[in-house]
């Protein structure tokens, strides 16, 4: 390296890369620096430069060769694990400078000689005891896997059967039979039977265990309880999201159109993909691409992007920060908020090329057979090339990759008549009512609407739907009972309620009964439905 870019590196010193030291005065201090970077994202040291000053003061020939033995023994003997560090000569008037290259660590967390885990913290560095941090160090090289580690108390009892049913007949397409000895399709099997058609006189539960997904001693793990459990949040409560539609660009705003409740969130991975999708879907803007008026038009982020973003959101996460998957909608932009940074070895660069390299294996392995992406890396490339404008950025300081989808003007002006939602408590408004646009733009009050005579429609379509009624779709992607429904809206369970909630929403195709062929079955309850 020349002088010149000896010195640039000092810009790089104030984001903790770059380490100036004028000789090396303390062995051990030299050895904490290297175990910080090796914890953090690698830097260097630069042994000839006063860290105060920024003055050069060039070392010797014999002083430059006892510089080079003595950090090559430093990184060797010092740390545990040792490591292996680059060094080179930079020569300067009146002498040379030396670079010790540490690169980022694959092996962390790494202690000095004292057993003391050291991090870099900007331009300088700092201590680890909490043992958050620890894991989160570990999860981000890959020696510690969250997502197999144990969901105290989870049994089978708490699993969505119609979930690991679907998982199964997915993921075991090609090996399932088209129909049973008795002339029934695999799709009309319960979980278990699926899996003794798979494996004879064996149980979902035996097939889960196969997958690692349940640990030989019966346990399940964590990957398995946000993949099947009815409600996940039981057993890991930061395993949610956030999603707020404000007013205005500032996520400090106290005004938003629309959020999602922490119950609505409640349930498994697939729950909160078709939540998040749900809340995108209510809250950005239609664009008409046919002439035709009555087409429905697509989301002014075209659906496929949010599908891909969504999925790698709620796959990705890290496992071990206590934060939520956090979705905000602004008037200029729409951001998506995973926790934890990049895995090591990743950049945003090679991610933007579709280089895959999971946070969560076990998860990763199986959330494919659930959720509508690929898996592979090519999701993210074909989001982008339906030329959407995106902005990544792995933010160290907050610990989290955000995405930032620029929205376009002219989908953002919201009706003037719109009355904004308050802050609960003393701010709140007095009537509790939710006020809609008034005019051709109003939303519907939830019911559906038809065109009379010879061109009506065999089934109806619901384009827009009140947030009451969202909210049972959001909250029926799990199988509920009428009286759970009810229970949901407040009101008695009565024929009148029943009518207008459910049959409403069935008839409309919304809705659908888990047994079908008996309507007045005891057993009846009621899902959302997929499409």
């Amino acid at each position: 390296m020349t002088e010149k870019e000896i010195l640039e590196l000092r810009d790089l010193a104030e984001v903790g890369k770059v380490q100036f030291k004028e000789r090396i005065v303390d062995n051990y201090d030299i050895a904490c620096e290297m175990c910080a970077l090796s914890n953090y994202r690698g830097g260097r040291i630069v042994i000839g430069i006063n860290d105060k000053t920024g003055s050069i003061n060039p070392l010797s020939f014999q002083e430059t060769q006892e510089t080079t033995q003595m950090l090559g023994n430093i990184a060797s003997t010092m740390l545990n694990p040792s490591i292996l560090i680059e060094t080179d000569t930079s020569k300067v008037e009146g002498g040379n400078l030396v670079i010790a290259t540490v690169k980022e660590g694959t092996n962390k967390p790494y202690h000095d000689n004292k057993g003391i885990i050291w991090v870099k913290q900007g331009a300088d560095k700092r201590k680890i005891f909490d043992n958050m941090e620890l894991k989160a160090m570990m999860d981000d090289c890959g020696t510690f896997e969250a997502d197999e580690a144990v969901a105290p108390d989870a049994s089978m009892d708490d699993m969505d059967m119609d979930s690991i049913k679907s998982f199964l007949l997915k993921k075991f397409r090609d090996a399932l039979p088209k129909q049973t000895e008795d002339g029934r399709k695999p799709a009309d099997l319960t979980a278990d039977e699926i899996a003794s058609l798979l494996i004879k006189d064996k149980t979902a539960a035996d097939i889960l265990r196969n997958l690692k997904l349940i640990r030989p001693d019966g346990r399940f793990t964590v990957a398995a309880v946000i993949l099947f459990a009815k409600v996940t949040q039981r057993f890991i409560p930061t395993y949610t999201a956030k999603c707020i539609s404000f007013f205005g660009n500032s996520v400090g705003g106290s005004e938003y159109r629309d959020r999602f409740s922490d119950t609505a969130m409640e349930g498994n991975i697939l729950h909160q993909y078709n939540a998040i999708m749900q809340f995108f879907t209510r809250n950005l803007r239609n664009v008409q691409v046919e002439e035709n008026f009555n087409s429905l038009g697509e989301l002014e982020i075209p659906s496929v992007a949010l599908m891909e973003f969504t999925a790698n959101a709620l796959v990705h996460r890290s496992l071990v920060w206590t934060m939520p998957v956090r979705v905000f909608i602004f008037d200029d932009r729409v951001e998506i908020h995973s926790p934890g940074n990049l895995p090591a070895g990743m950049t945003v660069e090679s991610v933007v090329s579709g280089v895959s390299m999971p946070r969560n294996n076990l998860l990763f392995d199986n959330a494919i057979f659930l959720l509508p992406y690929t898996g592979a890396g090519s999701g993210l490339k074909r989001a982008l090339e339906t030329g959407i404008e995106v902005q990544f950025n792995d933010n160290e300081k907050t610990k989290e990759f955000v995405i930032t989808i620029p929205r376009k003007e002219h989908h953002i002006n919201a009706p003037t008549s719109e009355i904004r939602h308050q802050p609960q408590g003393k701010n709140a408004p007095s009537s509790g009512k939710t006020h809609q646009p008034q005019g051709e733009n109003a939303p519907s009050s939830g019911e559906t609407h038809q065109p009379q005579g010879e061109n009506a429609p065999t089934k109806l379509k619901v384009h827009k739907v009140s947030q009451k009624v969202q909210d049972i779709l959001n909250f029926c992607s799990i199988p509920r009972t009428a009286q759970e429904i009810m229970n949901r809206l407040g009101i008695q369970n009565q024929s009148r309620s029943r009518k207008r909630y459910i049959q409403a929403l069935i008839d409309a195709g919304l809705l659908e009964r888990t047994i079908p062929e008996n309507p007045n079955d005891p057993n009846q309850k009621y899902r959302r439905v997929r499409k």
